[in-house]
């Protein structure tokens, strides 16, 4: 199945479950090159980083309205570059990424504020291969309750099938009665191996 973005100007080619790619840490300069390598701090080497790219920026003049009018929802995972995966360019969408890309109370709260607010329509929701939250269990929560004598109220969202998360993360968003909008709403498990999206059928 294929999705189709158009660019600002006149419009981009297909994105489709085929033809995805990725970035990773790897083609980030090492941290010898940063400011590490003086004995700052990894945040140094952020705001470093951020000096240089203000340098030379440019306001865009962009409405804060995404020009895609779509929401993605994925996974915090480092190897996950959605912007180049989906051929994405600034302002086209609202990225929300959390541990696993699960559709939990808030990531609602940003989706009901996307849609309602900044008008927003279409949402894909991306969990990916090897996550980590398969080898974590609700245990997680007891474990830190142990240590801090508190215990978290949120839940660990663990899960073992990924191709099942997908879909009950696709019901959440589905019958959310805050949301205007619940008929586009596809669900992908993405490859950190190859780079592709595979769409998960909703049944």
């Amino acid at each position: 199945m294929t999705l189709f973005f158009p660019s600002h100007a006149e419009t981009a080619p297909p994105v489709t479950s085929t033809v995805m790619g990725m970035t990773t840490s790897a083609s980030v300069p090492t941290e010898s090159e940063g400011a590490i390598a003086h004995g700052g701090t990894v945040t140094d080497r952020l705001v470093d980083a951020n000096a240089q790219y203000a340098a030379a920026f440019t306001d865009p003049g962009m409405d804060a309205r995404p020009v895609l009018q779509v929401a993605v929802v994925a996974c915090m995972d480092a190897r996950l570059d959605l912007h180049k995966a989906l051929g994405l360019q600034l302002g086209d969408c609202h990225t929300i990424r959390n541990a696993g890309g699960v559709v939990t109370d808030d990531v609602i709260r940003s989706l009901t504020i996307s849609q309602r607010a900044l008008g927003t329509r279409s949402v894909v929701l991306i969990h990916h291969t090897g996550c980590g939250l398969e080898s974590l269990t609700e245990e997680f929560r007891h474990d830190l309750e142990m240590e801090v004598g508190q215990r978290p109220a949120w839940a660990v969202e663990a899960f073992r099938d990924v191709e099942q998360d997908v879909r009950q993360s696709m019901q959440r968003v589905r019958t959310s009665p805050f949301l205007l909008h619940t008929d586009d709403v596809r669900g992908f498990v993405f490859d950190v191996k190859s780079g592709l999206l595979r769409e998960i059928d909703p049944a």
